[in-house]
């Protein structure tokens, strides 16, 4: 099934509600990433708060069938259900709202990745409906902030105290939590590369990995391959590829910005719990 056109549709039956602002098709489908397990993702956005009716109307048009519909919660009222064999996402924001969180994101340099992903979906989303609305936002995050930048990279470079114990966790074979601070980190240098390359992150867990990666054009060597091989190693090779992709992310940062102190970040990385040498 074509996955555009059947947005393109629903779009027309959402912008018959006078409340309706825009309609802008985002997820994998907007970056043409999408593949047989792919489900669509609108964001409506609205001059006034939608009622239940409002969002349940185009439901009941396309015969749809509820999986989950959420009340307001955290400036966003959501729902997904299924239309056509097809898995719906969709977002609600009120039109000030997105507004607010963009500038607290391009003025205010906020770094929450909740906030990022709806500035990405802003910024590289398909408009279906309120082009005039949707372009003006669109003008708004056009420039990636310096400053964000450099928020992004400070904050992303503390690994965390739990991967200094990374050579312990591999003698005692303690894989369940060496696994979860090996994400972590792999988590915190995708982090680093978003901030690096200026580009927003689109899904709070860095989804779509393999195609960020080759769409960034500052990153140590091969890391779309050495990066998604993390998981797929064993434990003590997978240490060691983070070990070295953080060192060449701090030559990298400190290239980028050589006015940035990297000292306390660099200190800490290094250090390793040592070994009780009364044992």
């Amino acid at each position: 099934m074509n996955l555009k056109l059947l947005a393109s549709d629903l779009s027309k039956i959402y912008s018959k509600n006078k409340k309706v602002d825009a309609v802008l098709l985002g997820g994998s489908v907007s970056r043409n990433w999408d593949d047989e397990y792919s489900d669509i993702e609108l964001f409506i956005f609205w001059k006034e708060a939608p009622l239940d009716e409002d969002r349940l109307s185009p439901i009941k048009v396309t015969n749809g069938s509820i999986i989950e519909f959420y009340p307001y919660e955290e400036e966003e009222w959501s729902e997904t259900y299924i239309t056509r064999g097809v898995k719906l996402e969709i977002s609600n924001f009120l039109t000030s709202t997105v507004k607010r969180i963009i500038n607290d994101v391009i003025k205010n340099f906020d770094i929450e990745l909740a906030k990022q992903c709806l500035v990405a979906t802003v910024q590289n989303g398909h408009v279906l409906f309120g082009n005039n609305v949707i372009n003006e936002l669109k003008k708004k995050v056009a420039h990636y902030p310096n400053e964000l930048s450099k928020a992004m990279i400070k904050h992303y470079l503390d690994m965390g105290n739990q991967w200094n114990n990374r050579e312990a966790l591999l003698a005692r074979e303690d894989w369940l939590m060496l696994h979860q601070v090996i994400v972590s980190v792999h988590s915190n240098v995708m982090g680093v590369l978003f901030g690096l390359n200026r580009h927003y992150v689109h899904h709070p867990a860095f989804k779509w990995q393999r195609y960020s990666l080759e769409a960034m054009k500052i990153t140590p060597k091969d890391s779309a391959k050495r990066l998604s091989s993390i998981l797929l190693e064993p434990p003590k090779k997978s240490v060691q590829i983070l070990e070295e992709i953080i060192q060449e992310l701090y030559e990298i940062v400190q290239r980028e910005y050589p006015q940035m102190d990297l000292s306390r970040f660099i200190n800490q990385s290094a250090f390793l719990r040592p070994k009780n040498s009364n044992i």
